[in-house]
């Protein structure tokens, strides 16, 4: 898994109801807490910001690196997904992907 520092772009794996976002959406890091938390801002097409989240990693996964300043590769970004799925649903997945290898 690629691990999230501050000023990275997330994106989101699940729907965040109270705060109108859909899984999906991509916000930047704007703090890191000691205990695996981080807050979020959301903006929209303006820089006008949307939502302010604390989320855990578990939420999200990286797309862009600021440190390198480089957006992730497709395989990167997968293998983040992977990762937080449980080993029944990543069996599922490895199976999905032998299918479509055979194709």
């Amino acid at each position: 898994m690629i691990e999230p520092e501050l000023f990275d772009v997330i994106e989101l794996l699940r729907d965040l109801p109270d705060y109108q976002l859909k899984a999906g959406q991509q916000g930047a890091i704007v703090e890191c807490y000691e205990n695996g938390k981080f807050e979020v801002e959301f903006s929209d097409s303006d820089g006008e910001t949307l939502a302010l989240c604390p989320l855990s990693s578990e939420q999200f996964i990286v797309v862009w690196k600021a440190k390198t300043k480089q957006w992730l590769s497709l395989a990167e970004k997968v293998a983040s997904v992977v990762f937080h799925l449980s080993d029944e649903h990543r069996r599922e997945v490895l199976d999905f992907a032998r299918f479509l290898y055979q194709r």
